[in-house]
């Protein structure tokens, strides 16, 4: 479970630009719950997974993981539990390094550095099984580099080193946002296989709204640093792309758009 505990985040804190994004801001997501986040630029959807994930600290309230408060626990530890996939396909694959270096890579995820090689032979056939679930072909190209891969498929091989190691949060920021609609299909059918296989809490980040209303069992509106729409369950099955369309146009007439 993950619990946000009247958050307070400000920007520019100390300067005529100062601003306050999360003043007083709770949220609590189940464990195994797939929450979908949706809502305009500035509204708080990826300082959300920022604080989250410890790359931006809070500057009120507390962060708990499973009862464990992490308010304070560097990106780098938190990340051993938390897999993130960015909007970028770049970022989360080495494009100098195989396919094969990659996957090694992401395997070692959490443990003890040493001396031994950084590439596990032995492993080779479990990375190539891995990949083989992809449907993409690159059990067949471990040798090459990630760079000359296309952006579905370094978004795929990111979604899948995200979550080769044990973690208890999946988050996605975004993470089809740069693909073509067909390859963006395909990265949303694995994102829920991986996700219901290994049973993991997941929120997930993104400007489509039909992807927000088909998957995830829970679904949030972010406006202004606040959760506008806040639905699961039965009621979240029950929504409309309409529905949001409805609020988004009355969020911008109040706001004189």
């Amino acid at each position: 479970m993950l619990e946000l505990k009247q958050i307070e985040k400000y920007y520019n804190s100390g300067t005529i630009n100062e601003m306050c994004l999360f003043e007083g801001f709770s949220l609590t997501i189940q464990h195994h719950q797939f929450v979908s986040v949706i809502g305009s630029n500035g509204s708080g959807k990826t300082s959300m997974l920022n604080l989250i994930c410890g790359s931006i600290p809070v500057d009120q309230g507390r962060i708990l993981m499973n009862g464990r408060d992490i308010t304070h626990i560097p990106e780098y530890k938190r990340q051993r539990s938390i897999g993130r996939v960015y909007q970028n396909p770049a970022v989360g694959t080495c494009p100098n390094m195989t396919i094969l270096e990659n996957m090694s890579l992401a395997d070692q995820k959490g443990k003890a550095f040493n001396l031994l090689p950084g590439i596990n032979r032995q492993r080779k056939d479990s990375y190539r099984e891995q990949l083989k679930t992809l449907g993409l072909g690159l059990e067949d190209k471990l040798n090459v580099k990630a760079g000359v891969l296309s952006g579905g498929q370094r978004q795929a091989m990111a979604l899948l080193m995200a979550t080769m190691t044990p973690i208890e949060f999946l988050i996605l920021d975004e993470h089809t946002a740069a693909l073509d609609p067909k390859t963006a299909e395909t990265i949303m059918h694995l994102t829920e296989q991986i996700v219901k296989e290994k049973k993991l809490t997941t929120i997930m980040v993104t400007h489509n709204l039909r992807y927000a209303v088909e998957y995830g069992d829970r679904i949030l509106m972010m406006h202004q640093g606040k959760a506008v729409i806040d639905m699961e369950g039965e009621e979240k099955k029950g929504i409309l792309i309409d529905d949001i369309l409805k609020k988004f146009n009355e969020i911008s007439i109040e706001c004189g758009n």
